[in-house]
């Protein structure tokens, strides 16, 4: 008789959808659903010179999120003409491969890694890939999702499979309550500065413990959409009772027989007791502190309460060299307190904090004050939208002096018109410090949209709580 091997939850998903395994090490996986924007035109041409056609439509969902301007929701609104034709060639693409397509000005439309929760599209269980780094974003609904490259999104719309080797297993487990004003962006950026960039690679991360399973979904989605920002192919969280509540009535979920069927799976998606990871990291929820990148990396953090580092307080060689030109790069000096550092404007958005509960948390404390430097709100979807502005949450904006936009991935990603300028020192609810992120020499740093408001009404990096002592 064979004794039952302890799974982690990742092992539970990646085995039910292996097709084929090689000899090499490489297995074909099953995709249940695949998510395209305006860069998949790639993809698409491939297909066609090969003459082949989209395998299953039924399983694609396509939204202009990249190339589209924010500051209209028409796509005459795109002043680039080639960024226009990819939005324009996207639609065509989808229209002749009916594949769901969400126009540009209609409420579905949004960034791709908010618009596919918040449709039911993404489900626990399920592989979900889309050519976008930040796929992960869809693990916390216990998804195994991953961005995939301009080939890779031919070979799945052709196929409906991916080659891919089996990662390993990370839990990173976070236990306890967080304090008053702390929350899901400073977590992540707290785990990536413990674990380093590169300290997920060749792993999926688990999020586990008490304080992860306390989260809401929309505050899970921004932890996992970060895992590749320590290295890692994808994060994923176990689905529970708040997965199930949110998706119980969402467009594309299953229904009525369908969803009891799907609900009998779903709750056994969870490691089990004795699963073994290759790696480990815990942490003290009480320790999380408001966090702010100071770099060039989402490594380089620290609490807004502390000092720039010191290169020559490296452990290394690699490591003060690497430290220097981050300074060099960011204009900071060594010893500054971060909390000193002016700020020239200030970004809420992107497919980290764009959803209904970043924009609330960001009004809340933007109600009744000013902003002192230029400030976007950026809502991550038409939904998002059309929710916000029905709670009033936009004339909290507008009246604090906040640039109210259209859904999009602005200035995430700079690839739209919404960038930066040279010089430009710029506080981001986004992803990625990367040099030249936000436009060609942009000094970004990244935090939650809390201390992205306390910043803007201060001018400089600022927790909320220094906004009642100012």
């Amino acid at each position: 008789m064979n004794r039952h091997l302890p799974s982690t939850l990742f092992d539970k998903v990646w085995d039910r959808h292996v097709v084929h395994a090689r000899p090499d090490g490489y297995q074909l996986l099953y995709v249940d659903r695949h998510l395209m924007h305006d860069g998949s035109a790639e993809g698409f041409a491939r297909l066609r010179t090969r003459g082949l056609s989209v395998r299953r439509p039924d399983l694609s969902l396509a939204t202009p999120d990249h190339f589209n301007s924010t500051s209209g929701s028409s796509i005459d609104a795109i002043a680039d003409p080639h960024k226009r034709s990819l939005v324009e060639r996207l639609k065509d693409n989808a229209s002749r491969e009916s594949v769901a397509y969400f126009f540009l000005g209609e409420d579905s439309q949004g960034i791709a890694h908010v618009v596919g929760p918040e449709q039911g599209f993404t489900l626990p269980g399920t592989t979900l890939v889309c050519g976008d780094s930040h796929t992960a974003t869809h693990g916390a609904l216990g998804a195994l999702a991953f961005g995939i490259g301009s080939s890779e999104v031919s070979h799945v719309l052709a196929t409906q499979t991916l080659w891919q080797r089996k990662p390993k297993a990370l839990r990173v487990s976070v236990d306890g309550v967080l304090a008053p004003g702390i929350y899901a962006k400073d977590m992540i950026l707290r785990i990536i500065a413990e674990l380093s960039a590169s300290g997920g690679v060749g792993h999926v991360i688990e999020y586990a413990g008490s304080t992860i399973r306390s989260l809401s979904i929309e505050s899970r989605l921004t932890v996992c959409n970060m895992s590749i920002e320590a290295g890692a192919r994808a994060g994923m969280i176990a689905p529970d009772d708040i997965t199930f509540n949110y998706l119980i009535n969402k467009p594309r979920s299953p229904k009525e027989l369908a969803w009891d069927r799907a609900l009998r799976f779903w709750i056994t998606l969870r490691s089990d007791d004795d699963a073994v990871f290759s790696k480990s990291l815990s942490l003290d929820a009480a320790s999380i502190k408001p966090m702010i990148t100071w770099g060039i990396s989402p490594e380089d953090c620290l609490s807004t309460d502390q000092n720039i580092p010191d290169p020559e307080s490296m452990c290394s060689t690699a490591e003060r060299q690497a430290c220097e030109r981050a300074l060099a790069y960011m204009g900071l000096q060594p010893g500054q307190p971060i909390n000193s550092v002016k700020v020239d404007r200030v970004f809420i958005g992107s497919c980290t904090n764009s959803r209904i509960e970043d924009l609330r948390v960001a009004a809340s404390i933007a109600q009744g004050r000013k902003v002192s430097i230029p400030a976007w709100v950026v809502p991550g979807s038409g939904l998002v939208k059309r929710q916000a502005e029905a709670e009033g949450l936009d004339k909290v904006f507008l009246e604090a002096g906040f640039e109210w936009r259209h859904p999009g991935c602005s200035m995430c990603v700079g690839m739209n018109g919404d960038i930066g300028s040279r010089g430009e020192r710029i506080v981001s609810t986004s992803n990625r410090n990367f040099i030249g992120r936000q436009g060609p020499g942009v000094r970004t740093h990244l935090a939650s949209p809390a201390t992205a408001v306390a910043t803007a009404v201060l001018g400089r990096i600022a927790s909320v709580d220094q906004l009642e002592v100012s």
